[in-house]
């Protein structure tokens, strides 16, 4: 699909989730937001807890840095305990460094106030915030992201990262949403494939897809066609029908 669009990766950081101990649900809560306000996701990577990995993913990611994508979404890292390094490694990869942000102290303090609960270092250490970088809200637990260059940095507990994600959408450059039409064939993907190359061929500006399932009446196959303009959407989705003799 030919786009214009803003584009985007995500970078999920955790032994937890290479390990297979959590499953992630962030980067899947995030696509579907960025795919409504059109900013394209070209890009899903997943580092382990290590300083080194994390710095050499955000290069690779983040057009700032060198890399490959206008922005770069992480979750993860970001807590209190001696393996939430993500704050330390990007401020290695955007060249700056951390310092307890006041405002940043001031949020979570008057939080911790109102609950009753100890100010600690290791809570503390969630107000080291990069020099230069500015705050994410978070309506959930007050600790917040922050975002530096291309990244948007946030935490790893769903319920988190959507309080992050929330306040962080009004201030991203929205593109163009995508417009996208399905086609139910109650057929096998292999009995589809050539009509769809075939069709997709003519439409080399859209992306087609098949999806193939199994429900109680047999094999069947779902056909996608996305694309920015609506009329050239519903022209391949005809186009498909006819081929297919549907």
């Amino acid at each position: 699909m030919q786009s214009d669009n803003p584009t985007a990766a995500i970078l999920l950081i955790g032994d937890e989730i290479l390990s297979g101990r959590t499953r992630d649900l962030n980067a899947h809560h995030l696509a579907g937001i960025l795919n409504g306000i059109g900013i394209d996701l070209r890009e899903i990577r997943v580092v382990a807890d290590d300083h080194p990995a994390i710095v050499a993913a955000l290069r690779a990611l983040d057009q700032a840095l060198g890399g490959a994508w206008d922005m770069v979404f992480t979750s993860g890292g970001i807590g209190p305990t001696h393996d939430d390094i993500t704050a330390d490694a990007v401020a290695d990869a955007y060249g700056t460094v951390l310092e307890i942000n006041a405002d940043a102290r001031r949020m979570m303090e008057e939080r911790w106030t109102r609950l009753g609960m100890e100010i600690t270092e290791a809570r503390l250490r969630m107000a080291r915030i990069p020099v230069g970088a500015t705050l994410i809200e978070n309506a959930e637990s007050a600790a917040p992201g922050f975002s530096i260059g291309g990244a948007h940095v946030m935490a790893g507990v769903p319920s988190v990262f959507r309080s992050m994600v929330e306040a962080l959408v009004p201030r991203l450059n929205p593109g163009r949403p995508p417009v996208s039409e399905t086609i139910r064939v109650d057929r096998p993907e292999s009995d589809v494939a050539d009509g769809l190359r075939e069709v997709a061929g003519r439409f080399a500006d859209l992306s087609l897809g098949s999806y193939p399932f199994r429900d109680e009446a047999g094999f069947g196959t779902n056909l996608v066609i996305r694309g920015l303009d609506p009329d050239r959407v519903a022209q391949a989705a005809a186009a498909l029908r006819d081929r297919l003799a549907l």
